[in-house]
C-alpha cells in the first residue's frame, strides 16, 4: 500500500471508519475513496457490484456495519444479523471479483464465547456459547472472519480480519437508546451537570470489567496490519488492560466535573462479566496502543461537549 494506492474506506462516517480516514490522510495517502450510506447502500448487492466495477479500489478497509450497545443489539436482533451479513458478504465478494489486493475486515470482541478464559485469545473463537444479548451481531462478525479465511484458502485472496475491543473516540454515537457504555456515560454526566441534577442512574451493578481503545489507536493498528499482516485468522486489537464499569463511571464523573451521586439500576443487564483482549499477537507483530484512558476520554469530552 503506497501513498497513491486507491483505498476504499467503507463506513467512513462512523467511529472507526472516520478514524481510519483521518489516519490515512495524516500518513499522506491521497487516493481515498468514500461513499455515504445514502450514496451507496452496501446491503444492496447490485449497487455494491456496480461501485466496485467502476472504482476498482486496490485496498479496502471494511468498517461499515450496523452497531449499537446492549439494548440495540437485543432489540433489533434480526436487523443486526441480516444487515451486517449483507454488508460484509457484498463487500468481501466484490473485493474478490474485482481483484482487490488486500482487504481488512473489522469485527468486535463480542465474537468470543460469553465465558471464554480471560484475557480473550484468538484461538477461543467458537469454543462455547455466545453472550445472548448480542449473539446475532457476533454471529455475523464470525461469518465475516470465516469468509475472509475461505476466500484466502480457495482463491488466495489477501483478506485479513481485526477484532477490536470496546471503542470510543470522535464521531461516536451518543444516543442513549443505542450507544455503548462510555459515550452514554459521558452524555449522562454532562447533561446532569448542565441541568444540576442530584444523581445519575447507571445500568447494572458496576461490576463488569471492560477494556477501552481509542479509535485513533485502532486506526493506526489497522494501517499497521494492512502493511504487516498476511495470514489466516483474526488479530485482536486492544490495550490489554480493563476497568470496572463502576470505576469508569467515577472516572467520567471526575472528567466531566459532576458533583452529584451515582445510582445503580441493578434491574438492567450487566452483559458479559469481563471482556479483556489478549493482545500478545499484535504486540509481537510490533504494534501497541499509545493513548491512555483518562487522556483519551478527556480529549473526546472536550471535543464533543466543550466546543
Amino acid at each position: 500500500m503506497d501513498k497513491h494506492s486507491k483505498i476504499y474506506v467503507a463506513g467512513h462516517r462512523g467511529l472507526v471508519g472516520s478514524a481510519i480516514l483521518r489516519a490515512l490522510e495524516k500518513h499522506g495517502y491521497t487516493n481515498l475513496v468514500t461513499r455515504t450510506s445514502q450514496e451507496l447502500d452496501l446491503r444492496d448487492q447490485h449497487r455494491t457490484a456496480e461501485f466496485f466495477a467502476q472504482e476498482k479500489p486496490q485496498y479496502v478497509f471494511l468498517a461499515a456495519a450496523k452497531v449499537g450497545g446492549i439494548q440495540a443489539n437485543n432489540t433489533y436482533r434480526a436487523e443486526f444479523l441480516y444487515e451486517n451479513l449483507m454488508i460484509q458478504n457484498n463487500v468481501i465478494h466484490q473485493a474478490h471479483i474485482n481483484g482487490v489486493k488486500k482487504l481488512l475486515f473489522l469485527g468486535s470482541s463480542c465474537i468470543y464465547p460469553k465465558l471464554a478464559p480471560q484475557p480473550l485469545k484468538e484461538d477461543s473463537l467458537l469454543t462455547g456459547p455466545l453472550e445472548p444479548t448480542n449473539e446475532p451481531y457476533a454471529i455475523a462478525k464470525i461469518a465475516g472472519i470465516k469468509m475472509c479465511d475461505a476466500y484466502r484458502s480457495q482463491y488466495n485472496s489477501n483478506f485479513i480480519s481485526a477484532m477490536p475491543t470496546n471503542m470510543y473516540g470522535p464521531n461516536d454515537n451518543y444516543d442513549l437508546n443505542n450507544s455503548h457504555v462510555l459515550p452514554a456515560l459521558l452524555r449522562k454526566f454532562h447533561e446532569a451537570k448542565e441541568q444540576n441534577l442530584p444523581n445519575v442512574t447507571v445500568w447494572g451493578t458496576g461490576k463488569p470489567l471492560r477494556e477501552f481503545l481509542h479509535s485513533d489507536d485502532l486506526a493506526e493498528a489497522c494501517i499497521f496490519l494492512m502493511q504487516n499482516y498476511d495470514d489466516f485468522g483474526h488479530v485482536n486489537v486492544g490495550v490489554g488492560e480493563d476497568i470496572s464499569i463502576k470505576d469508569l463511571a467515577l472516572l467520567v464523573k471526575k472528567i466531566v466535573g459532576y458533583e452529584g451521586d451515582l445510582v445503580w439500576d441493578t434491574s438492567k443487564p450487566d452483559g458479559t462479566p469481563r471482556k479483556l483482549m489478549d493482545v500478545t499477537k499484535i504486540n509481537n507483530l510490533g504494534w501497541k496502543a499509545k493513548i491512555g484512558l483518562e487522556e483519551g476520554i478527556r480529549d473526546v469530552y472536550e471535543k464533543k461537549f466543550k466546543n
